[in-house]
């Protein structure tokens, strides 16, 4: 533990002892040109380590990831666009494109109705009372993945006949009079795959109505005053004056949740190892990689994933640069 603490430690010292030689020696290098190239490349200078950091960290595996995707399961021979065509062509894959868009479809829109619904009625309900209803519906943000489905694992439980039911869901089943239920296995309607997003929403319902009230507080008073003063009803000043307002920010935690989303792997491997039509884009990536040992097709699945993001990352920046030019 402390060889680990001090590893810790030095590894910091030294990255920090590292850049300031770098920057160090950059400098150096400019101090030898003419004056006015000086001034011409000095801010080039300064961002060249970090952009030489981004593509070596991003760019470079991404058009890795991109050539190897046209590879064999060894990434050593060209197979063309063989990994794809089987992708395609494989009905489990068909499944998995159909639970990611029930994931895209359902929860960052459950997400963000449910953090716009309490956040506005957190924000009426008394200073106190608000930090408090807003830290329990934030702490779930706190945990991990893995933490929050070993959580839900024990409300989803289905026991062997005989033994005590642990389950929170089959016990409140079993007390309305109905009889347990496996829930994880249960695929019909997907039904196994919804109960797997409710996890999710759980997570980041917090986040979002964070995010949500903020943007609600910074309305303009005048504008609600003035939207009562005409006789406005208070659905109305919420839906016609404070949520064209904040609308931005709404954006901006939806395409948040979707991205996340997209990627979603950990709920799915803890709960049901991709079992029973729960698979998705994330775990088949890992299944293909890790598993299976087959670095062309999982290349491919991680290519069709960053075409999906991609776009949605394009409108998330656009949104933010939209907010900042209206403050």
């Amino acid at each position: 533990m402390i060889n680990d603490v001090l590893f810790g430690l030095f590894a910091i010292v030294l990255g920090i002892a590292v850049s300031l030689f770098i920057y160090w020696g950059l400098d150096y290098l400019v101090r030898l040109l003419p004056d006015r190239t000086q001034e011409r490349i000095r801010h080039i200078t300064y961002l060249l380590p970090a952009a030489v950091l981004l593509i070596a960290v991003l760019v470079y595996p991404l058009i890795q990831t991109f050539l190897y995707s046209f590879m064999n399961s060894s990434g050593k021979e060209w197979v063309g666009i063989e990994n794809y065509v089987e992708l395609i062509t494989d009905p489990t894959f068909i499944d998995i494109l159909i639970n990611n868009f029930l994931w895209i479809a359902f929860v960052p829109a459950a997400t963000v109705v449910i953090g716009l619904l309490v956040a506005t009625l957190t924000n009426q309900v008394g200073p106190t009372r608000e930090k408090i209803f807003k830290s329990l519906i934030f702490m779930p943000m706190s945990i991990s993945f893995i933490s929050a489905a070993t959580i839900w694992s024990f409300i989803y439980v289905n026991v062997p006949p005989g033994r005590p039911e642990i389950g929170l869901l089959n016990r409140l089943v079993v007390a309305f009079g109905g009889s347990p239920q496996p829930w994880m296995n249960i695929s019909d309607y997907r039904l196994n795959s919804f109960l797997l997003m409710i996890i999710i929403i759980w997570l980041q319902a917090g986040y979002s109505m964070v995010m949500i009230s903020s943007a609600i507080k910074a309305v303009p008073e005048e504008t609600i005053e003035a939207a009562k003063i005409d006789g406005a009803t208070s659905s109305q000043v919420f839906f016609k004056v404070v949520l064209p307002q904040i609308r931005g920010t709404v954006t901006s935690v939806f395409i948040t949740v979707v991205i996340m989303v997209m990627k979603i792997f950990d709920i799915v491997l803890a709960m049901t190892g991709g079992a029973f039509t729960t698979s998705v884009l994330g775990y088949k990536f890992y299944q293909e990689y890790f598993l299976n040992a087959n670095v062309g097709a999982a290349s491919a699945i991680i290519t069709i994933l960053t075409l999906f993001i991609v776009p949605l990352m394009y409108i998330q920046i656009r949104t933010f640069r939209h907010q900042e030019a209206l403050r």
